[in-house]
């Protein structure tokens, strides 16, 4: 599973749908490819948004322009922390990443306000969820049970909506947004991550076990305190991980394939 994962990033990283490579691409596009100042940090973030712009630049989709917000939200975030390095002997790469923090950060406010008025799903819950756009949150939600939220990421947003509100259907609307999931789509972890509180709030241990190791196995952030948070609850509830992380790894591979079924709960 683990191999699957990394090979399913390194085509994404290193090509799109007409098989090109990464250097071809940008040998096309090198005034997207050089958009930001490059060196060893953030060097992920800054791709996806490379291969962002290009696709978008291809489509001009308004699915692609939330893919591409969320893609400079991501380079920002990481940049926000590799800005504040000080470099003694080389300081115009502090510079240089300051830099393109405030690129960024501009490219990704203007493409915020060129999205304001779309009425695509995934850019209305944006600019509810980002800037409280009660307009925008209203619109999303009169789509509610129509084929326009029939998605994975519709319904993961429609589970973050109704989250304090209604739990067994926050519940229902994040095992739909799994079955809904495509091969060709990126695992989204924040799922996991509400399915592992959910559980705990549910008292249900192997369950919250078992979407953390899933959550575990998609992340790529908080790796140490996930690892830590799997042996607490081994201890604390004398689990059989060796079952457990089988069913975390099989589950994770009916998601990826687009074969998870919702069980019952």
């Amino acid at each position: 599973m683990k191999l699957f994962i990394l090979i399913f990033t390194l085509l994404l990283i290193s090509g799109c749908d007409n098989g090109k490579s990464l250097a071809e691409l940008c040998k096309d596009n090198p005034k997207i490819c050089q958009e930001f100042g490059q060196d060893s940090w953030c060097k992920r973030e800054r791709v996806d948004v490379s291969l962002t712009r290009i696709a978008l630049k291809n489509t001009n989709k308004d699915s692609d322009k939330y893919k591409l917000l969320l893609a400079y939200e991501d380079y920002v975030d990481c940049m926000g922390l590799a800005s504040q390095i000080q470099h003694i002997k080389l300081k115009e790469k502090t510079t240089m990443r300051k830099n393109n923090l405030f690129k960024a950060q501009s490219k990704l406010a203007t493409l915020s306000q060129q999205t304001i008025n779309s009425s695509h799903p995934h850019l209305l819950y944006y600019h509810w969820s980002r800037h409280l756009n009660r307009q925008s949150l209203e619109e999303f939600l009169e789509l509610e049970g129509s084929a326009e939220l029939e998605n994975s990421i519709s319904q993961f947003q429609l589970a973050t909506y109704y989250a304090k509100k209604d739990k067994n259907k926050t519940l229902r609307l994040l095992f739909r947004a799994l079955e809904l999931h495509q091969p060709n789509e990126k695992v989204i972890p924040e799922i996991f991550e509400t399915l592992v509180t959910t559980f705990i709030n549910r008292d249900q241990p192997k369950q919250a076990y078992i979407w953390l190791k899933v959550y575990q196995l998609v992340s790529k952030k908080n790796k140490g305190r996930i690892k830590l948070q799997l042996k607490q609850y081994q201890n604390a509830y004398d689990l059989d991980v060796d079952f457990l992380d089988k069913v975390a790894n099989n589950t994770l591979d009916n998601i990826v394939e687009g074969k998870f079924k919702a069980p019952k709960h």
